[in-house]
């Protein structure tokens, strides 16, 4: 194949927040929102990247395929697909030169794994502009866009979101490990209940590859250690007293506690979702906020301000959503009432002088595909 076009969607995460790089539990599913890359073969050994929303003077970037590396050659956007690229080949596939050029309708910085998205589509673009053999799944293609995150980005996410951006199916919430990758594709239709899951995005930018992000997981690491665990997904719900006694740092103790309850929520909600029960995850989205802002001590104003306003209004359940530090939060309400708690909302920005939020419906998708 010599050329293509393929999308990869963001993703909203349900439940399951900074357990992933903890061999957490997750439950993501995608947007209808993507990151589209047409691609073709190049024989020259220069892998060519072009997007429409860079900044003016970098919407171009012309990269030699041999020179690439981590920290090597420019920084930003462009590190995404050139790690990508870099990962296929330190795997061993004989992948050359390429032409890709984006779009997306993804909003950058608003948790909602634009960046994940673009490492996936690319992954996905090359894969089969090279006919790689055995072709990687979509699952290995997650690992190889998670690879250059991390190693080529300098971005020190899970694996969540690259999954999530691959593997989701429309109409299912992705129930996964992230320890062994096994899933579960369970079914997820709000309407259906009576109810509408709605996105807010604060307009608050924020970034992984920042320190308070990495900070959040050295503590982890630290505190499992300390434990004497792998990771702290080896400490459940039962555990978690004598875990928290054991701990002299009040800071890991704070990250301890949201990690193990974070994991017992994720069983709560996909065991609510399985047996129909969808109304019971709201009370579950809002503890999962209080645990985010006061252990884990990732939220900011702009998403407690979503939260409260909502409940205020009728909301069932809320919480931020993503990484934190700023971006997306997600409200479930009863379907009849979504206009007016999205109304409240509005009028809380407004009242506190903030940027107005956007509240769109928030409609599981499918995951990375080719469209012609």
């Amino acid at each position: 194949m010599n050329a293509g076009v393929w999308q990869a969607p963001g993703r909203v995460n349900l439940i399951g927040e900074h357990t992933d790089y903890n061999d957490g539990l997750v439950a993501p599913f995608a947007l209808p929102l993507t990151v589209v890359a047409e691609g073709r073969r190049r024989e020259d050994g220069v892998l060519s990247l072009g997007s429409d929303g860079a900044e003016p003077g970098r919407r171009t970037v012309d990269l030699r395929v041999d020179d690439l590396a981590p920290g090597h050659g420019p920084r930003g956007w462009t590190d995404y697909p050139a790690g990508v690229l870099w990962a296929l080949r330190e795997a061993g596939h004989r992948i050359g030169g390429a032409q890709l050029r984006f779009t997306s309708t993804l909003p950058q910085g608003a948790g909602l794994s634009s960046s994940a998205a673009l490492g996936v589509v690319t992954a996905l673009a090359l894969s089969e502009l090279y006919g790689l053999d055995p072709a990687p799944d979509l699952p290995e293609l997650a690992r190889i866009a998670r690879r250059a995150e991390n190693a080529y980005a300098g971005a020190p996410t899970g694996i969540m979101d690259q999954m999530a951006s691959a593997c989701c199916t429309e109409g299912h919430v992705l129930a996964l490990d992230t320890r062994d990758l096994s899933l579960r594709q369970i079914p997820f239709d709000p309407a259906a209940h009576g109810l509408a899951l709605l996105l807010v995005d604060t307009r608050v930018t924020h970034a992984h590859s920042t320190g308070a992000y990495g900070r959040r997981r050295a503590g982890c690491e630290a505190a499992a250690a300390a434990l004497g665990v792998p990771a702290l997904r080896d400490v459940g719900p039962d555990e978690l007293p004598a875990a928290l006694a054991r701990l002299a740092d009040p800071e890991q103790r704070r990250l301890v506690r949201h990690v193990v309850t974070e994991n017992h929520r994720v069983e709560r909600v996909t065991s609510a979702l399985l047996t129909g029960d969808v109304h019971a995850v709201g009370p579950v989205l809002t503890e999962g906020h209080v645990s985010l802002r006061d252990d884990f001590r990732v939220s900011c104003p702009e998403l407690d301000l979503v939260v409260s306003a909502a409940l205020a209004a009728g909301a069932l359940g809320a919480r931020m959503t993503g990484g934190g530090f700023g971006g997306s939060a997600i409200v479930l309400t009863r379907a009849a009432a979504a206009g007016a708690v999205a109304a409240a909302v509005r009028r809380a920005f407004a009242e506190a002088s903030l940027t107005e939020p956007v509240v769109r419906a928030a409609d599981p998708a499918g995951g990375a595909r080719r469209i012609s």
